[in-house]
This record gives C-alpha cells, sequence and structure tokens, in this order.
C-alpha cells in the first residue's frame, strides 16, 4: 500500500496517474454539448449504491473508468454557456494548476511551521485586496472557505466590539435581500431570534436608507445596542447592490459596526469598467469577498478583510502544541491567530498563480464582459412580451417571469414558471435558478460565464417559453 503514498520514491507513478486524470476530465470538457444529462436522483442512486467501498478497484485507471459512471457523465458543468443558474463561475487554467500544486504539497496554513512561504503569499493577497477595497494601512483579513465563515466572523467581530454585556440587547441591521447567512451567524453567535432587524428595499432592490435610520433611531429610543448593519455589494437573487455611501454615514453617525457583503460583487475590485459601482465600501469595518464567485476561481477561494487588524484578536486562541503566546512577541506570523479554522487549506495559492499570470485586469475584464452581458440579457427580456423582468442588472444577474398574455391567473403562472425550470433542468439543454418576488415565482440567470452570449441567452428563453406553454396546454386539457 506504500506505493500509493506520494513521495518522491513515487513521483512518476504520481506523474502517470494525475495526468491520466487531467486528460479524461480534459476530454469531457472537451466533448460536452450541454451543461447537464438530465439524470434522477432515483436512476443514479442505485449506482452508487451498488458500489462496496471495502472491495477497492486497486488501480487509478480502474476507478477512473467507474468515475465516468458515477459522476464525471452526470456532472452538472458550470463552463457551458448555458449554464446559468447560481453563482457558480467556469475557472481560468492558472487557478486549476495552482489547485493541483496545492493539494500535493498539501501545507496547512494554520502556522508557519507548517507552510513558510504559503504564510507570506497568503499576507501578500490578504494585502492586495485590503488595497483595491482602500481599508488603509492598519487592515488585515484572513481566507476563509465562503461568504458563510466570512460573514460569521465579520459578525463575531462586530459583537465582541459592541462591548455589550447582554448579548439580547444587540442588533444586526441587514436588507431583505441579504443573504440568509446573516441570520444564521446571528444565531450561532448566541444573539436571539429578534436579532436580525430586516430593512426594506427599493423598486431596485437595494437597502432603504431612510428605513435603516428609522430603525437605529428606534434602536436607541428602545436601549438596545446597534452591533451592525450588514450592506450587500451582490445580493444573491439580484445582484443589487445597496448604496454603500449612505449606510457608511449612518453607521458613523451610530457608532455602527459596518460590514459589507462583497461575496458577489468583489468582482468589481479589479473592473476596469464598474468599480465605481461599489463608491463607499473602503469606509467598511469588515468585507467578505468570494474570489470562487467573480475572480474565476475553484471553490474554494474566499477572504473577510478587515480596517483594524487588532479586531481579528477576538478570534485568536493559543493552544502550546501548535501557537504558544511566546511566538507573537517572536514575531512568528501564524495564521491560525486570525481564523475561525484551525487546519486550512493554501487556497490562497489559486489566486496568487491567477494574479501573477493573467493580472487583476485580465480578472476584471472577464467580469465586466458578464456585466456587458446581463445588459445585453435585460434589453432582451425588456423586449420581449412573453416575460416580465424585475430590476435593471448592477452585476449579472436576471430575475424575470414568463406571463402567457392568455393566462391571467397568477398560481397558475407560477406553476408554469415552475415547471418550465425543473422541464429544463430534466432536458439537460440548460440549467437556470429559481427565486421569489413578493410571494411569487421567478425564474434567475446568473451570468458568470464569459463564453455564453446573447444567442444562448435567448435560445434559453424560446425553451423556457416552450415548457412553459406545453404545460399550460396540458393544464387546460386537463381542466376541460
Amino acid at each position: 500500500m506504500r506505493s500509493h503514498l506520494l513521495n518522491g520514491l513515487t513521483a512518476e507513478h504520481y506523474r502517470r496517474s494525475v495526468t491520466e486524470g487531467v486528460e479524461r476530465v480534459a476530454a469531457k470538457l472537451a466533448t460536452t454539448d450541454r451543461p447537464f444529462t438530465g439524470v434522477t436522483v432515483d436512476a443514479l442512486s442505485p449506482t452508487i449504491d451498488a458500489i462496496d467501498l471495502d472491495r477497492p478497484l486497486g488501480d487509478t485507471a480502474a476507478v477512473l473508468d467507474e468515475l465516468e459512471d458515477v459522476y464525471l457523465r452526470d456532472a452538472v458543468y458550470f463552463h457551458h454557456p448555458r449554464y446559468l443558474a447560481h453563482l457558480n463561475c467556469p475557472v481560468v487554467i492558472p487557478a486549476v494548476l495552482g489547485e493541483a500544486v496545492l493539494s500535493a504539497v498539501n501545507s496547512s496554513l494554520d502556522t508557519w511551521d507548517q507552510s513558510a512561504g504559503g504564510t507570506l503569499i497568503e499576507r501578500k493577497l490578504i494585502d492586495w485586496t485590503a488595497a483595491r477595497i482602500g481599508l488603509g494601512p492598519a487592515a488585515d483579513g484572513v481566507f476563509t472557505s465562503g461568504g458563510t465563515q466570512s460573514n460569521l466572523q465579520a459578525l463575531l467581530l462586530a459583537r465582541e466590539e459592541a462591548k455589550s454585556h447582554s448579548l439580547g440587547r444587540l442588533r444586526v441591521f441587514a436588507s431583505e435581500a441579504g443573504h440568509f447567512s446573516v441570520r444564521k451567524s446571528a444565531t450561532l453567535l448566541g444573539l436571539g431570534p429578534d436579532a436580525v432587524v430586516t430593512v426594506p428595499v427599493d423598486h431596485d432592490k437595494r437597502m432603504q436608507t431612510v428605513a435603516l435610520a428609522r430603525e437605529l433611531e428606534r434602536c436607541a429610543r428602545d436601549g438596545l445596542v446597534p452591533m451592525a448593519v450588514v450592506a450587500t455589494a451582490g445580493t444573491t437573487d439580484f445582484g443589487s447592490i445597496d448604496p454603500l455611501p449612505e449606510i457608511a454615514g449612518l453607521c458613523a453617525q451610530y457608532g455602527v459596526w459596518m460590514h459589507v457583503d462583497a461575496a458577489y460583487g468583489c468582482g468589481l475590485l479589479a473592473s476596469l469598467k464598474y468599480r465605481d459601482r461599489i463608491e463607499g465600501i473602503e469606509r467598511a469595518d469588515s468585507v467578505t469577498v468570494d474570489y470562487h464567485k467573480s475572480f474565476f476561481q475553484p471553490v474554494s477561494s474566499s477572504a473577510v478583510l478587515v480596517r483594524d487588524a487588532a479586531t481579528l484578536r477576538h478570534a485568536t486562541y493559543h493552544a502550546e502544541y501548535l501557537n504558544p503566546r511566546r511566538m507573537v512577541q517572536e514575531r512568528i506570523p501564524n495564521q491560525v491567530d486570525k481564523s475561525l479554522q484551525t487546519t486550512r487549506r493554501f487556497d490562497a495559492l489559486k489566486l496568487w498563480m491567477t494574479l501573477r499570470t493573467m493580472g487583476a485586469d485580465g480578472v476584471g475584464q472577464l467580469f465586466d464582459e458578464v456585466c456587458d452581458l446581463a445588459r445585453e440579457g435585460w434589453e432582451l427580456l425588456a423586449a420581449d412580451p412573453r416575460y416580465d423582468v424585475v430590476v435593471e442588472p448592477s452585476l449579472s444577474t436576471l430575475v424575470f417571469r414568463y406571463v402567457p398574455a392568455a393566462v391571467t391567473d397568477p398560481a397558475e403562472i407560477d406553476r408554469a414558471n415552475l415547471h418550465a425550470r425543473k422541464a429544463l433542468f430534466a432536458s439537460g439543454d440548460a440549467v437556470v435558478a429559481g427565486t421569489k418576488v413578493d410571494g411569487r415565482h421567478y425564474l434567475k440567470f446568473t451570468l458568470l460565464n464569459p463564453e455564453t452570449r446573447a444567442a444562448d441567452i435567448a435560445a434559453v428563453l424560446d425553451l423556457i417559453a416552450g415548457h412553459a406553454e406545453q404545460y399550460l396546454g396540458e393544464s387546460l386539457d386537463r381542466a376541460s
């Protein structure tokens, strides 16, 4: 069994195995003609259930053959131009190379004596991102597993900085279009179910600052403690960007921690055309960024940034076997001192390889392309009498609803849209997402693939309409 351990004696075995795996995936990418096969849970489950994990196949070639049947054939391929669903991006090759390197070397980024250069690379990327945001010379941060963890850590810091002896008095303000992880974080932090105050949004799905000011005033009047305002730079459902300068002004007025969830909108940090859309982010106390959403990185590659490095002490715990206190005096950089995680992958390497190969402008150009595409898609939808589109895109998301001319029952229109999405997924011809707007079912395009064209959007809209019309026709037949 030692022949399977990666070391100097097995380097050639490693090279052959990885090369074969890469060739399989490359062949699959080159020949995939739709984003999904349409396989169902009931169809695929028996194949996987029948595998006896206590009876290994013995060599990687046989395992790769099996993997074709249990994964590669039926995977959802985000690189396909008609994958238009969630915040999943196609990935750039330098980042995939970085993934291969970091997996093989297997550094753990918790302590210097496990990562050395990896620690310094991560710190350099944190400094680079903080500078792009404009957080100032005292800024710092750490890579995380994703936006949910980043939001949790930011709110942990905000809770501790609030210095309240009564958790029940703390309040967090977030828009009704904000991410569910804000409420989850509040629960995990012991703040109670009433801690998150939902602030209404305007027609463009942006937080209403007048309503925020009213809620902050009410909080102070009721003897409660405003702990944090969570502004969003790119909501999951709409891609909307809250009015950051106005929110920053209110946070300064009331002495409230300002967190910006830019998990989606962080791509604007590299944008050549649309950077001004997140003006005001530089005034935040903390910022969430997900490079694996709009920097075209493999999952996971994310970070939380803070204006004041000293606030990261609230996540610091020392263990003699790992990061004893004396290491601080010895100026030994241990990233675990800043992180909620202990063992942690060197995910920063993927972004490093990307920036050193393509440069920030290269990433920004790709993100600008999908923002431009969203504008084209919005114009198509706005001109199409079959569809109702919700808001003009701020980033690369379109939310819309098929509205047949001959049907007026909103519930029946809901069912037609739900059916169209399900039928489209089952066909494998395209993948779209869905959400609710004012209680009604809508469809959603999240455009993160620069290879997607307006013609793809038009074709998918025709497919959706076809499935919806078929459902309504069959529904009419059943009713008669």
